[in-house]
């Protein structure tokens, strides 16, 4: 077994050449040199002050925290929406609000606070009817998202949304009609960001007796992916894995 002063002495030489590749402060040489005889301590203070603060501000990191709290304190973001709506009142604050019981299932009330909001000057905001709608599917009500969908498309045409260009034809799924989802699926998986379009939009082709068109699909996104940034793979590795498992159904 490799002695744990040798490892500290590596750790430390590895916190080194990260500090001259990143072009921190050149302290931090001296630093970890003046404590490679007090193992691991310059690394570990080097790594809370230098390293872990820019872990931190990723992407990833942030949803990671986030999945955490919220499986810690599931209504911990719900209570911060709320005291930000008492505070401001705003449709902003109450809308975040409303997202927040969506998420945790609680859609009669948050439907209440959308039709609330969705009166006067903000009869036709298009956030807000985009986030009713996405109540109201959750709410499992397909036949008032699409009416609350084509309400928006009506009153604010150059509006232009990926999410609810997808719940749009997810809203046409639930309401039966799989004709006229297919084809907006076949639309929103040409330039839909993540994974999501082309899965669901696979998985009807199948259910509707197209599992050749099906399979192509899958298989084009699970190709384009295979060149995708790491990241992308990592945000959409759930769906990646339904366009997997699809395939081998």
């Amino acid at each position: 077994m490799i002695p744990a002063y040798v490892v500290s002495v590596l750790i430390s030489f590895g916190m080194i050449a990260h500090c001259i590749k990143n072009d921190r402060n050149r302290i931090w040489i001296y630093v970890l040199v003046f404590t490679l005889w007090t193992p691991f301590i310059g690394s570990a203070i080097y790594a809370c002050v230098e390293v872990l603060p820019d872990l931190l501000r990723t992407r990833t990191s942030r949803r990671a925290m986030r999945g955490i709290r919220q499986t810690l304190d599931p209504e911990g973001d719900l209570r911060r929406a709320e005291n930000e709506m008492m505070v401001s009142g705003n449709v902003a604050a109450r809308q975040q609000y409303a997202n927040e019981l969506v998420r945790l299932g609680r859609t009669a009330e948050a439907l209440t606070i959308y039709q609330n909001c969705l009166t006067g000057v903000f009869a036709d905001d298009p956030k807000l009817l985009l986030g009713y709608a996405h109540a109201q599917f959750a709410a499992n009500d397909p036949a008032g998202t699409r009416k609350t969908l084509d309400h928006l498309i009506a009153k604010n045409p150059e509006f232009k949304s990926p999410d609810g260009h997808l719940l749009y034809a997810r809203a046409l799924e639930g309401e039966g009609n799989n004709e006229k989802a297919l084809a907006e699926y076949a639309t929103v998986a040409g330039y839909y960001a993540g994974a999501e379009a082309c899965v669901r939009y696979a998985s009807l082709l199948r259910r509707s007796g197209q599992p050749a068109l099906a399979r192509e699909t899958l298989q084009a996104l699970l190709d384009r992916a295979k060149y995708a940034p790491g990241h992308y793979r990592r945000a959409q590795r759930e769906w990646l894995d339904e366009a997997q498992k699809e395939l081998r159904s």
